[in-house]
């Protein structure tokens, strides 16, 4: 098993093993995940699957759903950059106490680079700079 970006330009599928390795393995490509398909909402329905597995005794069921279209646009559709910020502000939300997750407690934590660099906040007002 290889994982890794650009696999196919590499040594690894070249020369004489490249048959037998492409033969092997499956190509994955992995994008963002659509806010929309259709007429179903499949990032909406990733968040609220999410949501399930928080067990934050003051959390409001339904509340990250809430936030989809937001949630789509901080983490550029991208599952990993979501779980990141949801698993953050969770363990935020336990250890200030509060056991829920708001737009706000979202919106203070830090992702990945290529999610801080996408987002772009709709409200008109300037972004704060983290440290």
């Amino acid at each position: 098993m290889s994982a890794g970006i650009a696999v196919t330009d590499t040594a690894l599928f070249s020369g004489v093993r490249r048959a037998q390795l492409a033969a092997r393995a499956s190509l994955v490509e992995c994008g963002a995940f659509p806010a929309r398909l259709g007429t179903r909402e499949p990032f909406r329905e990733l968040i609220a699957g999410v949501e399930t597995a928080l067990d934050l005794h003051a959390h409001r069921a339904g509340t990250l759903p809430r936030h989809a279209s937001y949630l789509h646009q901080r983490t550029a559709g991208r599952i990993g950059s979501l779980t990141r910020l949801i698993r953050q502000a969770a363990i935020t939300a336990i250890l200030d106490g509060t056991e829920r997750i708001t737009k706000q407690s979202l919106d203070a934590v830090r992702l990945d680079h290529l999610a801080e660099t996408h987002h772009r906040p709709t409200t008109g007002r300037p972004r704060t700079p983290r440290r």
